[in-house]
């Protein structure tokens, strides 16, 4: 990829290395530190170079009348604008500059406006913008000409305000395995930024299933993984404290004529209590946890990993799958199960090109002694 900002965005810190090289730093990284685990091979997923990331959020730097774009350099503290950025997705990249010019035009849309944030699928784009002042239903008719000029949906933000024009969630398309899934993404919800590499954990995740009974997924957000798993599995337990993600994962499932989950909002730490009948929760009154054969449990954590008391808990089952987007956490848990699971696969993701970042996951088996 090809920045006029490289070394000075500091979005991108790995500006320096080729891809090709930023991959084997990568893979180095990764074989030296699980090196200790006896983890000395692994498949390794890349990204393309550019247009990959579709998700991106901008400052609006104001000159007068006139507006930019805006990240924060590598040295703290200061800003540089930017025209463009060719990370993000072609639909987002193409849209940029015209959407700018037409926002600057408007005196509704410029005043006070601080933030855009994109979020693309495969059929549309979702673009938030976020305002220090006050907006109103006199803003939603600057709004919608921007939604009818571009074929965008627009969403409004100020302090306790959220304007939606048309819509507040894109249809996204992912092909896994040959099988075409739909999904709801909501705006402000958490989603995976690079579609292309999501579609190989996915992929890779479902491909290393087993004498598949029953799955329990924690984490289980809209429905990333937890969908594509509904053709393995007999039934599917998944958890996720977010309500609204739960919500988009509900409306997925119809989208996609799947009827074998059933979705908990619940975090990992009570279910767990709930499955060792430790406590009693009301939101559990019509589920029989008893009902399920967990063969399997999928985990894709936050970057803090998993709880002592929570890896305890899914120690008990014959199968882990586990994503996770900090490699260190997910050594330090890997660590906590030794002795009692082998690692039968292991793999990277570059989900994050010209960033330190590395997304990783692990294919648990446990020993039978």
């Amino acid at each position: 990829m090809e920045c006029n900002y490289f070394g000075i965005c500091g979005s991108c810190k790995q500006f320096e290395l080729t891809y090709e090289e930023q991959i084997e730093e990568k893979k180095k990284y990764i074989k030296n530190l699980f090196e200790p685990l006896k983890v000395n091979a692994f498949e390794t997923f890349i990204s393309p170079d550019i247009y990959y990331r579709n998700r991106a959020e901008f400052r609006i730097w104001h000159d007068g009348d006139t507006i930019h774009y805006a990240m924060n350099q590598i040295e703290k503290k200061k800003v540089v604008l930017i025209d463009n950025c060719p990370k993000v997705v072609k639909k987002i990249d193409d849209l940029m500059t015209p959407l700018k010019k037409m926002i600057e035009s408007d005196e509704m849309l410029r005043n006070r406006l601080f933030s855009i944030e994109f979020l693309s699928s495969t059929t549309k784009v979702l673009v938030s913008m976020l305002y220090h002042k006050k907006i109103d239903e006199s803003w939603d008719q600057h709004a919608k000409k921007l939604e009818d000029k571009f074929g965008i949906s627009v969403i409004g933000r100020s302090k306790k305000v959220k304007r939606v024009i048309s819509n507040d969630f894109v249809i996204d398309e992912l092909n896994i395995n040959n099988n075409l899934y739909q999904y709801k993404i909501i705006e402000g919800g958490f989603s995976q930024p690079n579609s292309f590499v999501n579609a190989n954990m996915i992929e890779w995740a479902t491909l290393h299933v087993r004498n598949p009974k029953d799955l329990l997924e924690l984490y289980c957000g809209h429905g990333n993984f937890t969908i594509p798993f509904s053709k393995l599995f007999k039934n599917i337990l998944a958890t996720e404290i977010s309500k609204s993600s739960i919500k988009s994962a509900k409306t997925s499932c119809e989208m996609n004529n799947v009827e074998n989950i059933e979705f908990l909002r619940m975090s990992v730490e009570d279910l767990t209590s709930a499955l060792k009948k430790e406590r009693k929760f009301v939101r559990l009154k019509d589920i029989n946890l008893d009902d399920y054969n967990f063969s399997h449990v999928f985990v894709d954590p936050p970057r803090a990993g998993i709880d002592e008391k929570s890896l305890e808990f899914i120690s008990q089952f014959e199968n882990i799958i586990y994503i996770s987007c900090n490699p260190v956490t997910l050594k330090r848990d890997i660590e906590y199960l030794k002795g009692r699971f082998t690692i039968e696969n292991f793999a990277i993701f570059d989900q994050f090109p010209h960033t330190n970042h590395i997304e990783s996951g692990a294919i648990l088996k446990k020993i039978n002694k």
